[in-house]
């Protein structure tokens, strides 16, 4: 297969116009554009990697069910994420280990024209319940490492990030420990900045929904949001729906973090890709109108975006087109340490890809360079 002069977002986070050829799922070449190519632009980007999404199409990762997750992968693929690493919610130990089992068996099969399961996102329940947002109270708990394994045997090694509220008691220790055998993320806290810190210098290297369920950023009081800003090795998740988040603050964002630090995630739950009306979310019920999913308090309740919608918003934000391709495909790779295999359109690389249009608009997704075409 060859696509001929593309726009191909290379290795070295930039677009150039070229050649790119697959053979045998990856890609085998690029070569310079030919002289007398056709002059419509269009951009060829790796497949997008969301490492923060609970659900779509009516199902959620936390049911259990291997063949609803099946479903959420299939939806991925068709919106251009070919990677992704599922989020679970707070719900009891029995339930993770029901989704953590199903998600074990997807990596294992690997179905053809579906996402790629990359790991898992374990979002609870070591969480702040002043800042629990949409997750279930009842199950809410201190770190607890014993757990953590348990969980993390039940999926066969698939957990990739764990979020902590750092403020919880035993959180230093747990931290200090779980940061070398996963991605610790700071989450749904209710930590000030002198907390932040700590837990990043005991190994915390990554915030969970920046902005979101957290306090915000102060000049008196910076709290999580100046703590991560200045510690270099830091990534940041954005929710960039147009809900979670003004477009002034993505574009600041941007400016503290820097491109190469900020996570697009989509935050997508069972609703996304459904008509208005009421779905649940990890045991609550959630409304769904036009845009935005909430609980009955008003309380926000993840996205109905899938990820290549939030990386165009952002480029409307006036997001450079470079930074919010990186953002979403190329670091997230990187936090799940798969940045050798996917993320930049490079020889070698596995030929996960999305052809877009001049306006950023899907055109076709490939999966180990076959089409994946919508049913």
């Amino acid at each position: 297969m060859l696509f001929e002069n593309v726009y191909y977002f290379g290795d070295d986070l930039s677009f150039h116009k070229g050649c790119v050829t697959v053979e045998n799922g990856r890609i085998a070449g690029i070569s310079e554009p030919k002289p007398h190519g056709g002059s419509e632009i269009k951009y060829l980007i790796p497949g997008l990697v969301d490492l923060h999404c609970h659900g779509n199409s009516g199902v959620d990762f936390s049911d259990g069910d291997y063949g609803a997750l099946k479903v959420m992968a299939r939806r991925l693929a068709e919106n251009g994420i070919t990677s992704f690493s599922p989020a679970s919610m707070t719900v009891p130990e029995a339930a993770l280990k029901k989704a953590y089992t199903a998600a074990a068996k997807l990596k294992r099969e690997a179905p053809q024209g579906l996402s790629k399961l990359r790991g898992i996102t374990m979002e609870g329940p070591f969480l702040s319940e002043q800042y629990r947002g949409a997750q279930w109270g009842d199950c809410l708990q201190s770190p607890d490492e014993a757990l953590f394994d348990r969980l993390n045997e039940a999926a066969e090694g698939l957990i990739r990030i764990v979020c902590v509220a750092p403020e919880l008691d035993g959180a230093e220790a747990f931290i200090r420990s779980v940061s070398k055998k996963a991605v610790v993320a700071i989450a749904h806290t209710a930590a000030d900045y002198e907390t932040a810190a700590s837990a990043i210098q005991n190994g915390a290297s990554h915030v969970t929904h920046l902005f979101n369920a957290m306090p915000p950023m102060l000049h008196r009081e910076p709290g999580v949001v100046g703590a991560a800003a200045e510690s270099g090795g830091v990534t940041a998740e954005l929710i960039c729906d147009g809900v979670h988040i003004h477009e002034s603050a993505v574009r600041a964002a941007f400016r503290l973090f820097g491109p190469e630090r900020i996570v697009l995630i989509s935050d997508s739950v069972r609703a996304c890709g459904m008509s208005d009306g009421e779905y649940t979310l990890g045991g609550q019920r959630i409304q769904k109108k036009g845009d935005v999913a909430v609980l009955a308090d008003g309380t926000l309740a993840g996205s109905v975006t899938y990820l290549s919608d939030c990386m165009k918003k952002a480029i409307s934000f006036g997001i450079p087109a470079e930074h919010a391709v990186r953002a979403a495909s190329y670091n997230p790779a990187a936090v799940l340490g798969i940045r050798n295999e996917v993320g930049t359109v490079a020889k070698g690389k596995c030929a996960d890809l999305v052809l877009l249009s001049a306006d950023f608009t899907i055109e076709t997704v490939y999966s180990d360079g076959i089409p994946i075409l919508k049913k």
